[in-house]
């Protein structure tokens, strides 16, 4: 069915058809539209979920981890500062091996304080043990977290997803997107039988235990092979969506790239305006292509790098800081991806839209030049590059 929606309504609709047993919530813009959403459902008697409203995100998360661990299905939404307040307990979550999914609508870290769009807060958990599954609109903000919790609760994973959204740009948005009969959807996700819940008198486990040198080491052990399980996992539940839904899915998304020889690199909602500009840029003779990310964690190196195979200059875009002195963090994790896989290829790092800074198609488009320019002649100005910036 054709709906408009915003891209928080999208999300939201998403959670009452996933019915899930308990969500535990607190306020933050630019997520607020969820759980605003959610609660109407609530209120409507629409879904059966137990609806928490915390003192803190540290509470929203501790809750769900509770529940989860319990043995049901749970769920959380946040951005920004109130990811940075769950910091603690989002490394307890996935160490826990606890199939969470959590919409995050991206909106910068302070300070200085901002309400409006990068991806400074989920790239700052980008290490937490958590699934990073990226969204470029509305409907696929929506279809992600259709497919989030079946990659969670894959017995081969178990661990964390976070869905991400950018804040206002999708999340505030109102789009024109396909949803999916409750049904289909009921049915796609299935039932979820916990292996080890805490409420089980017959198996009691234990949650939280100290865990020193004897096994802490193989806990991180397994938590790293649930990660690397976690690549091969996507795929299948890719393809399971579109044999039913039909819309594909993937690590990332392949754009005009076939006989490309420089390409972009780019997350989220600005993979739009960037494919819109390469087609622009293939009409003046560049042989372009763009590939967005959609899985960040796990990274699929393996997989980029023969994409990127071809490619004699490749423009990465990051829209937030390391503050590593070397550039973004997708910057970084491509350029380790191509180590020892494709030396000749040269890579650039493009920081934009930090604090909701417009990038424009114009941006895009002088950003095409450079790269054709140091494929012309060979030389790298800077490999780390601002745009859009006062200096």
């Amino acid at each position: 069915m054709r709906q408009a929606m915003t891209g928080n309504e999208a999300v939201a609709y998403a959670m009452k058809q996933i019915n899930p047993e308990v969500v535990a919530a607190y306020p933050i813009t630019p997520q607020t539209g969820i759980m605003q959403k959610f609660a109407d459902y609530v209120a409507n008697g629409q879904v059966d979920t137990e609806f928490l409203t915390m003192d803190s995100e540290h509470s929203a998360m501790s809750a769900t981890i509770g529940a989860s661990a319990a043995g049901v299905r749970a769920m959380t939404a946040t951005s920004s500062n109130g990811l940075a307040y769950m910091w603690e307990i989002v490394y307890i979550a996935a160490s826990y091996r606890l199939p969470i999914v959590m919409p995050v609508v991206n909106r910068a870290l302070s300070g200085p304080i901002n309400i409006h769009c990068d991806h400074s807060d989920t790239m700052g958990c980008r290490d937490s043990g958590w699934i990073q599954i990226f969204s470029e609109n509305s409907q696929e903000a929506y279809d992600n977290a259709v497919q989030a919790l079946r990659i969670a609760e894959h017995p081969d994973v178990m661990l964390p997803v976070m869905i991400t959204l950018d804040g206002f740009i999708i999340s505030h948005a109102l789009e024109t997107l396909s949803t999916y009969e409750d049904d289909k959807v009921k049915k796609f996700i299935g039932n979820y039988i916990p292996k080890h819940p805490l409420i089980n008198p017959s198996q009691p486990v234990t949650y939280g235990p100290l865990d020193f040198f004897d096994y802490y080491f193989e806990h991180k052990r397994q938590q790293a092979e649930g990660m690397v399980n976690a690549k091969k996992v996507i795929q299948e539940v890719g393809r399971a969506f579109e044999k039913e839904f039909n819309r594909s899915y993937g690590l990332f998304e392949e754009y005009r790239m076939a006989d490309a020889e420089l390409a972009l690199i780019v997350l989220g909602s600005t993979a739009g305006t960037a494919k819109a500009v390469v087609d622009m840029v293939r009409e003046k003779g560049y042989k372009i292509g763009l590939i967005k990310i959609r899985c960040f964690r796990p990274f699929p190196e393996e997989e980029l790098a023969e994409a990127l195979k071809r490619i004699k200059v490749l423009a990465v875009m990051d829209r937030s800081l390391g503050f590593n002195g070397v550039g973004g963090p997708l910057f970084n994790d491509v350029r380790a991806a191509l180590f020892g896989r494709n030396a000749e290829i040269k890579v650039v790092n493009y920081v934009y839209g930090l604090g909701g800074r417009e990038i424009t198609p114009n941006d895009i488009w002088n950003i095409c030049n450079n790269i054709r320019d140091i494929n012309l002649t060979g030389k790298v100005q800077s490999s780390v590059n601002y745009v859009g910036v006062r200096e």
